[in-house]
């Protein structure tokens, strides 16, 4: 029984999960920052909804970044005191790997977070959602990612995608728009972590902020 939170931008995301499978979720983008006012009543109405118990859970998911570090702080800031309370683990999933869980399986999928002007957090992963490059800033311009979209088709996706599909006219470039990472899209992830006792040091833990 997993909890999964997910805050880096402004979709602010909780799920619950029993063995990999979806029991509850809540989803809210309201265009802008509403974690500190929804994100403790989300967590309480997916419990309600499973007709879970927090003594039930077996470890918290969150969104490890990269991301805004208003939203990072308040999503692993409230995971951290739910893990002390509950005496149960911690386990951080990268946010992009999040992202790319909602393309289609293809060799490379490169999922964007928007960081302002032509700016992105981007990395690079294969069709297993496996890290083939990790999660770097990268301004962008109409060479990027050549290295890649030179190998066959390549998949963007993330907020961050849009200002690429202005600029890159690459036949081999597909562009999948509107989509935010979700809390939902870390259950496999966090499921494996898991089954792996893969945990984070929770007192020591800090996400990803790049910046």
């Amino acid at each position: 029984m997993i909890l999964h939170i997910e805050t880096s931008g402004v979709n602010c995301s909780v799920a619950l999960s029993n063995e990999g499978i979806l029991l509850a979720e809540q989803t809210e983008n309201a265009g802008r920052f509403t974690h500190s006012e929804h994100l403790h009543l989300f967590i309480t109405t997916v419990m309600q909804q499973a007709g879970i118990t927090f003594s039930e859970l077996k470890a918290i998911a969150v969104s490890a970044g990269a991301g805004s570090y208003t939203g990072l702080r308040i999503g692993i800031a409230t995971a951290k005191g739910l893990c002390f309370a509950l005496n149960i683990p911690l386990i951080a999933i990268p946010t992009l790997q999040i992202i790319a869980a909602q393309a289609p399986h293809n060799p490379i999928i490169i999922p964007m977070i928007d960081a302002r002007r032509m700016e992105v957090y981007s990395a690079v992963l294969n069709e297993k959602y496996t890290f083939i490059a990790p999660t770097q800033s990268v301004i962008l311009n109409e060479e990027s990612y050549s290295e890649y979209l030179a190998q066959g088709k390549v998949v963007f996706l993330g907020d961050g995608s849009d200002k690429f599909a202005a600029i890159c006219k690459h036949p081999n470039a597909e562009f999948i728009s509107g989509v935010f990472p979700q809390a939902k899209d870390m259950i496999p992830f966090a499921t494996e972590k898991y089954k792996l006792q893969s945990f984070e040091n929770t007192a020591y833990f800090e996400p990803q902020y790049l910046k």
